[in-house]
């Protein structure tokens, strides 16, 4: 079973603290034309003197990349009826140029940008928008300039906004498949009357296809201004380099010619419970119930949190308990994000099949009643603040992070809340948390809301939907410039000016794999690497226990054992499992895919013994328990009716059957036999196939932060003494070309963006000699903004909001090759034959060498951008560990990209694809032969 996993919208508060800086810090900074307004926890606030713009400072030497963010404050909250959604639809017109960086003397931003490997994007939100880039140390300058430009010097033609227009919408339509985000904006539009954040943050269809350019330049000429925005520069510099870099490209502009104007709109106070419902075509069904709570800069923010945490905040949380671990619910969130004006308190619960939205909501409301009158226990409130206190050392890897979300606190109206969240949260008591449920969680301030699929065919009763999860062409809560998508080598990795090359680092950087360690320990390859980052451990890990392991006769059996491993061991179980982890803030995952079971962790240096105790408990000796495995049985089910109602699932699903024949192991099973087959499992057939197969032979465990390398290879010779077994990968037969130009529809019902593909099976895996050589074409066609279907598809026709093509990062068996895309049904026919125009004209006329020589630098400069974190360190290890790569390959791999040659690389393309033989499969509100429009 392909192991997808659900998008946790765990919106939690800021749970990042004082920077720990990780080299020596320059001189404190005396720049000319600045004032220094404060220091708190490692960050400078200095305000520029000529036009009031704020720039907060955080040096970071721990890797030579740099992070830079513009906060602009302006968001949704900022609009009026007639011109929802302009804060996001001018963010997608601030990347269409200005008259120095432009498309027409080929400088464009995102080009320049995206060629020296620097990853950006930009968000829309409620009370902010910003633009980012993460970037190799050197290009710091350039990306300071380009941001300092299209401040005020922006074109803002309406020739520009007219295919950005249609972009939009179909990232508005795209939301809309959506059932949460159906429910969340009913919710809000209940809840919030007066203020603004009664619409959501893409505004309303009408809004988005009618504003004029006219409305949009008198938006940007109200906001856009230096003492409205916030520049945030983290990395590896000094104070006074990056002051002077931001005063030389910034000085000039003045600041605006009138008082920034504020919202004044106040909510009144609710006097009344509200109710709303979402009926529409899905399969689970969903409930959310909303409390008013006050602005994120009021002193109950910090108990809120708290609260959060103790409701859905892992196995130890009061809702899993209550509800996931009962078969009430699939999954949980809880929306509890910080304003600048009041908000919203907002558990979401997932249902499971034949589970009452009643009983649910009966269900909340009592647990909240039980608070009201007993209270909270004071391990819960420990256990929380430890996890507070451990996500404060993992928001420290990587200065994108700190970025990320120190962004969202001068959204609220002040950084530093930022540096003091955890000291705050740490005083927070018992009764604090009691006091803030008999505050906030009052009936009369409240908003139920239920989602009531509609079973196609069928009436409203009985009907059940299903809740958002992570697809491949998802999009977050955040409105943004899409990145496309995907290498798998180098995911949103970005290319800049074709035909140039990007200049070359002036560090020296040390070969990353001087610092790595290994070693084989009981039959598993130990993988270590120290670095910069203080107290974080990252973990990652695999061993071949995949859907391709599991017997012919059920194909669940992999898929389910690996999922029972964390549901407790013959000595522990699940609840004292998770009480283990969760109290020292530490996590251990396991997922199934098609060869391997994967393991991923993150942990405090501390306790690092800890995590790798539990690890090969759960791993070694895991109890199958029959009344676990039923609890688990009927929580996959439900995942998989969640996965039906998603277009982006169908359409890769049906893939899987077309592309792959039935031996091959990426051939997906119906979802219908997924289902009969995880009724059908025992727990004697989980014994079975773990004793056979699970074990420490080609185990893989690598380990990236700030440990004891002793300790590590101590702590894991003691946990897997003696544990014996295990299988190899086999080798696997290619797929060859099965159903050649076929074309499939997956009608459903109210999808109003339709998910396409285009694929066949590449030939190819990770190992082989051609692969980076398909990859390098395929990346030119579809693998960001600036390559040709964004450029052409989006940019110039405006008939998508998303489309890309990539290569399956398959290891062990060649993988797929596709194009995906959503349209609207009405330019489904357009859009496919643009899409198809321009691959004809990529596999019949090859890349040239600009754009070879410029994709070079985006993926090479991307490459070192990635590794700056434990996470991208971790995953690339473990990833060239699985081919068999030295680790020396670290190294090796960007000259392998420098290598790469044009005439290779059209030769691949024509080797292994043909566009003739490519299957097309269409999932959404469009019936089998009805792609033009109506």
């Amino acid at each position: 079973m392909k192991k997808t996993h659900f998008l946790k919208l765990t919106l939690t508060l800021f749970s990042i603290g004082i920077i720990a800086l990780t080299g020596p810090k320059g001189a404190n900074a005396e720049v000319e034309g600045f004032s220094k307004i404060r220091e708190l926890g490692g960050i400078e606030e200095y305000r520029m003197d000529a036009n009031g713009l704020t720039v907060l400072v955080i040096e970071d030497h721990s890797a030579p990349v740099a992070t830079f963010m513009v906060t602009y404050m302006v968001g949704s909250r900022n609009e009026v009826t007639g011109t929802t959604g302009s804060t996001h639809l001018l963010e997608h017109l601030m990347f269409k140029g200005t008259e120095k960086f432009n498309k027409a003397n080929s400088s464009d931003p995102t080009r320049l940008l995206q060629n020296v490997g620097a990853l950006i994007n930009a968000t829309t939100w409620y009370d902010r928008t910003n633009y980012y880039a993460n970037m190799p140390i050197d290009h710091l300058e350039m990306v300071i300039e380009i941001e300092a430009d299209r401040m005020r010097g922006l074109l803002l033609r309406d020739e520009d906004r007219q295919p950005e227009m249609t972009v939009v919408r179909n990232e508005f339509e795209r939301g809309e498949n959506d059932p949460v985000r159906a429910l969340l904006q009913e919710t809000f539009q209940a809840a919030f009357v007066a203020h603004p954040y009664h619409h959501s943050t893409i505004g309303w269809r009408s809004d988005i296809e009618k504003v004029s350019i006219e409305k949009l330049r008198e938006f940007y000429d109200t906001f856009y201004w230096p003492n409205n925005a916030t520049v945030s520069v983290i990395g590896d510099f000094q104070v006074n380099e990056a002051l002077a870099l931001v005063k030389e490209y910034y000085g000039a502009i003045p600041s605006s010619p009138h008082p920034i104007p504020g919202m004044y709109t106040e909510e009144p106070e609710q006097r009344g419970p509200r109710r709303v419902s979402v009926k529409r075509n899905g399969q689970l069904g969903l409930v959310s119930i909303a409390h008013k709570i006050p602005e994120g800069a009021h002193n109950d923010t910090f108990a809120l949190s708290v609260l959060e945490r103790i409701l859905t905040s892992g196995k130890s949380s009061r809702f899993y308990k209550l509800l996931i671990d009962k078969g009430l619910a699939v999954d949980t969130f809880l929306w509890n994000f910080p304003f600048r004006d009041p908000g919203l308190f907002a558990p979401f619960i997932f249902l499971t099949p034949e589970t009452p939205h009643e009983d649910v909501e009966k269900i909340i409301l009592e647990e909240y009643e039980n608070i009201r009158a007993n209270g909270v226990s004071q391990e819960e409130v420990d256990r929380v603040i430890s996890q507070i206190q451990a996500d404060t050392a993992y928001a420290r890897d990587g200065s994108f992070s700190v970025a990320s979300v120190l962004n969202e606190s001068i959204a609220m109206g002040d950084w530093t809340f930022y540096v003091r969240y955890p000291e705050a949260v740490a005083k927070v008591t018992p009764a604090d948390v009691q006091r803030v449920v008999q505050t906030y969680m009052v009936e009369d301030h409240s908003t139920t809301g239920y989602f009531i699929p509609l079973v196609p065919g069928g009436d409203d009763g009985g009907a059940i939907a299903a809740p958002h999860f992570q697809g491949e062409s998802d999009a977050v809560l955040y409105y943004r410039t899409p990145g496309a998508s995907l290498d798998p080598l180098m995911p949103n990795a970005t290319n800049g000016k074709e035909g140039q090359s990007a200049p070359k680092s002036k560090r020296k950087q040390k070969p990353y794999s001087a610092a790595i360690k290994q070693k084989e320990i009981h039959g598993i390859e130990v993988i270590s690497m120290k670095t910069e980052v203080k107290d974080v451990v990252t973990i990652r890990g695999s061993l071949p226990a995949g859907d391709a392991f599991s017997p012919t006769t059920n194909s669940s059996i992999a898929d389910l054992t690996g999922n029972m491993l964390d549901k407790g061991t013959l000595e522990t179980g699940k609840f004292e499992l998770a009480e283990k982890l969760e109290k020292v803030g530490a996590s251990l995952n396991f997922s199934v895919g098609p060869h391997l079971l994967n393991i991923s962790g993150q942990c405090l240096k501390k306790d690092l013994p800890l995590v790798i105790d539990l690890l090969a408990e759960q791993l070694r000796e895991p109890s199958f328990d029959e009344e676990e495995l039923a609890k688990q049985k009927k929580h996959r089910t439900g995942e998989m009716k969640q996965l039906l109602d998603d277009p982006n699932y169908q359409a890769t699903d049906e893939l899987g059957r077309l592309v792959f024949p039935e031996n091959h192991p990426n051939h997906q099973q119906s979802a219908e036999i997924l289902i009969e087959d995880i009724e059908s499992v025992t727990v004697e057939d989980l014994r079975a196939f773990h004793k056979s197969v699970y074990g420490p032979k080609s185990m893989i465990l690598v380990a990236v932060g700030d440990m004891d390398d002793v300790v590590l290879q101590s702590s894991i010779g003691k946990a897997f003494d003696q544990w014996t077994g295990g299988v190899n990968i086999p080798n696997y037969d290619p797929a060859g070309r099965i159903n050649p130009g076929r074309k499939e529809v997956v009608y459903m019902a109210d999808k109003p963006s339709v998910s396409v593909r285009l694929a066949m099976a590449s030939g190819l895996k990770q190992s082989d000699p051609d692969y980076l050589d398909l990859m390098m074409g395929t990346y030119i066609l579809g693998g960001n903004f600036a390559a040709r279907l964004m450029q052409t598809v989006r940019d110039e026709e405006g008939l998508t909001y998303g489309i890309g093509s990539r290569m399956g990062a398959d290891l062990y068996s060649d993988g797929i090759w596709r194009i995906s895309a959503s349209f609207a049904p009405q330019l489904l026919e357009q859009g496919l034959a643009s899409t198809r125009r321009q691959l004809n004209l990529w596999y019949e006329n090859g890349i040239t060498e600009e754009e070879l020589e410029a994709k070079k630098t985006t993926l090479i400069g991307s490459y070192k951008v990635r590794l700056a974190t434990t996470g991208g360190m971790a995953g690339k290890i473990l990833s060239f560990a699985q081919m068999g790569r030295p680790v020396s390959y670290l190294d090796k791999y960007s000259d392998d990209l420098e290598a790469i040659e044009l005439t290779s690389v059209n030769a691949t393309i024509k080797k292994y694809l043909n566009p003739e033989d490519m299957i097309t499969v269409m999932a959404g509100s469009v019936e089998e032969g009805e792609e033009s429009e109506k």
